[in-house]
């Protein structure tokens, strides 16, 4: 499995428990520290720590070595490195003050949204 599909099935674990805004960002050809950025945003503080525990447990299922977590405890912004995927989850508030999405623009964006009966899938 490649990184991308790596990446897109985490994405989709966050889907099906309910974070919102999903993106997986190929900055690849950007950046030398990984290829992939999955950020999502979570309803609530708490919504957000159970999102974490769900994307960890996907990835070690993928056999992806996570390095390091940082910004627990009411920080609105929990990333986890897992080498070459980096995966950012998000308050609403938080989002918004960081732009990631709007700094990583020029790359190719993957946007996944749960909807009522399947998971939806498209590039930009």
């Amino acid at each position: 499995m490649t990184m991308q599909n790596n990446a897109i099935e985490i994405a989709k674990v966050l889907s099906e428990k309910k974070a919102r805004d999903i993106t997986v960002i190929n900055i690849a050809e950007k950046s030398s520290f990984a290829d992939f950025f999955i950020n999502a945003t979570a309803g609530s503080e708490r919504q957000l720590s159970a999102l974490l525990d769900f994307a960890e447990d996907k990835a070690a299922e993928l056999g992806l070595e996570e390095k390091s977590v940082e910004g627990l405890h009411g920080s609105g912004w929990v990333l986890v490195d897992l080498g070459d995927i980096i995966i950012n989850l998000f308050t609403a508030e938080t989002r918004d003050k960081y732009t990631l999405d709007k700094i990583w623009s020029d790359c190719e964006t993957i946007y996944i949204e749960e909807q009522r009966e399947k998971d939806e899938i498209y590039e930009r």
